[in-house]
């Protein structure tokens, strides 16, 4: 579980290393590189050379990597089930990023489930809204982690 680059490594986690993993929680995560990089407002300039340098430039050859660490263009590789949170306001992560990545876990006929939140940003500005969140994560975790359902049905 992770929230912002956390997220990302939730993500990549279960795309990646599948085995480790029995859940995922996502939480205003990263699941596309390349839109994330290439979506950088204008205004974060030095905020954006930044994550060039540490991340990849999305207009190099750096492209090559970006694809190949982003969970969204590895997701058939998700089998384990997967809650992700967004704010559909979040100027970092965006909400495609989210619809994006729950549409192609779903394809893999893997247990997903998505809160969106329509008030909220990149993170939980209101506290109803992280109640209401860390709630459903709670609920999650006990459903996948306490055996009371996995993706096979058996207890």
């Amino acid at each position: 579980m992770g929230g912002s680059y956390g997220g990302f490594m939730t993500l990549a986690a279960l795309c990646f290393h599948p085995e480790d993993f029995k859940v995922g929680v996502d939480i205003f995560g990263v699941s596309n590189w390349l839109r994330t990089l290439r979506e950088i407002p204008p205004h974060w300039a030095a905020f954006k050379n930044a994550l060039y340098r540490e991340i990849g430039d999305p207009a190099t050859d750096d492209t090559v990597r970006l694809k190949a660490y982003s969970p969204l263009l590895n997701a058939d590789k998700i089998n384990k089930p997967l809650m992700v949170l967004q704010g559909a306001n979040d100027p970092r992560v965006l909400q495609a990023e989210s619809d994006e990545i729950v549409a192609a876990v779903k394809k893999n006929n893997v247990p997903v489930e998505y809160i969106l939140f329509p008030d909220e940003g990149h993170g939980f500005m209101k506290k109803e809204n992280e109640i209401k969140g860390y709630g459903q994560i709670g609920e999650f975790l006990d459903k996948y982690l306490k055996g009371e359902e996995t993706k096979s049905g058996k207890q």
